[in-house]
């Protein structure tokens, strides 16, 4: 049977860009009239996106579906964990909540899931002419090899030639790809075709002796030393380390709106922000473990949680509670998005045992509770927010079921059904939407009601296109972009 040209990128350790080189990549040859359809066998991430038929998805292929001009699916990304602690995970395989699992017994368990990635590859490959697939930190971890789906187990199941990408920015590039080439196997190695030096700063030409080393010590090609790209940033990220990063500056500008969001261990959907932290006018100071709220915040943002009454836990193990309601005395706003929406009520239960059992005590900032339930709504969704008349597209992922007095008040309308709650001031505010920020009618006039001044105007989704198109322009100058074509047809 002849196969669809396909090419993986894996990495010599996580956060090497392998996710923003797929976008690129997705979009500059769909610009060339290519069908094409980014995959990625196995993701971990708390940062998921729903599809139309009620799945869910890493946010990063999201993103590269996004770059590909078609819509996500849940073959995608045919298995999704999402950590609900520091050795389990909640395993999601194509796009429905499948088990919770150790790490451990999700070791031996994986072997299991490899038939329904293939089958997950070969329905996207019925509508393909590439396929662009990201592997999963890296296949130097050859302790992992054993039934592994993400990496090289994958790509010689599914005869997937694969390009490795290093990080120059990280320092030790030279060493990570020639020492990946070194604790492969034969037959592993033997389908790494090339390699790709990212995020180089300065005249690329200095690296030519380093590049020949490579070259020289693992017999592989290089295919491209690739500058960093400043706009990239702009890119959802896939995780909280973007969010981490985005307090560079270190004071507050006149007239600046001071946005504070409080890092939560089990943060979830954190890119909801993202067009708050793009947005002239506003300044996202993410609150680490053991320092306070600041005191001149004018909207505190809860996020969402994979563990929503573990992270109220330590919510107050930090004090944030404290600082919370002092900011709602002195006539701050609150934002509470799907599990910090809960944290917002009187109480969050747990009758079926989704978190543990039990209960907890909400921080009483709205009058709502919130049961935990087996059953997971994941849907996109289109609503109204009640204040402006403002439409919003976004997503709900999540397990419990909100009611209360100040439902009674809702956010949003979704069409004749209430969705979110208010306080009685209208100060402190919960949703189950996600990706609610992104909508610039939306957005515009919730900061106006903090108080903003009329802002020359984020146009968000317009922004990621933009950035989208100048990836994929910056990868056709500086990536043997022919070549890596040539090796997806070698499949």
């Amino acid at each position: 049977m002849t196969r669809v040209p396909g090419v993986m990128l894996q990495g010599t350790g996580s956060h090497v860009g392998k996710t923003t080189l797929v976008a690129g990549l997705c979009r500059l040859f769909a610009r060339r009239g290519l069908r094409v359809r980014p995959f990625k066998p196995q993701n971990m991430s708390n940062n998921a996106a729903a599809t139309a038929d009620g799945g869910e998805i890493g946010r990063a292929q999201a993103l590269q579906a996004r770059a590909a001009g078609v819509m996500p699916s849940v073959h995608m990304n045919p298995v999704l964990l999402k950590p609900e602690s520091e050795t389990g995970s909640q395993v999601i395989v194509q796009g429905k909540r499948w088990k919770t699992l150790r790490a451990a017994d999700y070791a031996r368990r994986k072997t299991k899931l490899m038939p329904r990635v293939l089958e997950s590859l070969a329905v996207l490959e019925e509508d393909a002419d590439l396929v662009l697939v990201e592997g999963a930190g890296s296949p130097a971890e050859i302790n992992l090899r054993a039934g592994d789906i993400a990496n090289m187990g994958f790509a010689a199941a599914a005869g997937m030639p694969v390009v490795l990408v290093g990080d120059i920015e990280r320092g030790g590039v030279i060493a990570s790809l020639v020492g990946t080439k070194a604790v492969l196997g034969e037959s592993d190695a033997a389908l790494v075709r090339g390699f790709v030096v990212n995020k180089f700063r300065g005249d690329p030409r200095l690296f030519d002796g380093g590049q020949a080393m490579i070259e020289e010590r693992t017999g592989w090609a290089c295919l491209g030393v690739v500058p960093w790209l400043t706009a990239a940033n702009d890119l959802p990220a896939e995780d909280v380390l973007g969010l981490a990063r985005a307090d560079e500056a270190t004071e507050t500008s006149a007239g600046e709106i001071v946005v504070a969001v409080p890092l939560l261990p089990r943060i979830a959907n954190f890119d909801d922000l993202d067009p708050l932290r793009m947005e002239p006018g506003v300044r996202i100071v993410p609150v680490r473990p053991g320092e306070a709220v600041p005191a001149e915040t004018r909207l505190v943002v809860l996020p969402g949680s994979k563990s929503t009454i573990a992270d109220l836990r330590f919510l107050r193990e930090q004090g944030w509670d404290v600082d919370i309601k002092a900011h709602v005395r002195r006539g701050g706003a609150v934002l509470g998005l799907c599990g910090g929406y809960q944290m917002l009520g009187r109480r969050i239960l747990d009758p079926a045992g989704v978190e543990g059992g039990g209960e907890a005590e909400g921080l009483g900032l709205l009058d709502v509770e919130t049961v935990l339930m087996a059953e997971k709504i994941t849907s996109p969704t289109s609503a109204v927010h009640v204040a402006s008349g403002e439409a919003v597209h976004a997503y709900e992922i999540h397990l419990g079921r909100s009611f209360g007095a100040d439902c009674e008040r809702p956010m949003f309308m979704v069409g004749g059904r209430r969705e979110g709650a208010s306080s009685a001031d209208g100060r402190v505010a919960g949703s189950y939407l996600h990706g609610l920020l992104a909508a610039d009618g939306f957005r515009r006039a919730f900061l106006a009601s903090l108080g903003a001044v009329e802002a020359a105007g984020l146009g968000y989704e317009a922004r990621i296109d933009a950035v989208l198109d100048a990836l994929a322009d910056h990868l056709e100058r500086h990536l043997d972009v022919e070549q890596v074509l040539r090796i997806a047809r070698s499949r």
